[in-house]
């Protein structure tokens, strides 16, 4: 039973951790990359505040707990 609940409790911590918010950069960095392996060249990420998002189509992120969101714009030549 102990160990039951020993496994119950290390599981519980594991999935906490695992769904821990992630920090802006690092969202950031992990995008940029997926957008460059796609081969666009011309492009913007922002983190902005959830207040500044006027367009949610243009959102491809959240991160610091929801706070803020990451937004793309292609940039046009």
């Amino acid at each position: 039973m102990i160990r039951f609940v020993l496994t119950v409790l290390a599981m519980l911590m594991t999935s906490a951790v695992l769904a821990a918010p992630k920090p802006c950069e690092a969202l950031k960095a992990e995008i940029e990359a997926k957008i460059q392996a796609r081969g666009v060249t011309t492009y913007t990420l922002e983190i902005v505040p959830n207040h500044e998002v006027h367009d949610q189509n243009m959102v491809v992120g959240s991160c610091d707990g929801g706070t803020r969101k990451i937004i793309y714009q292609k940039n046009d030549r």
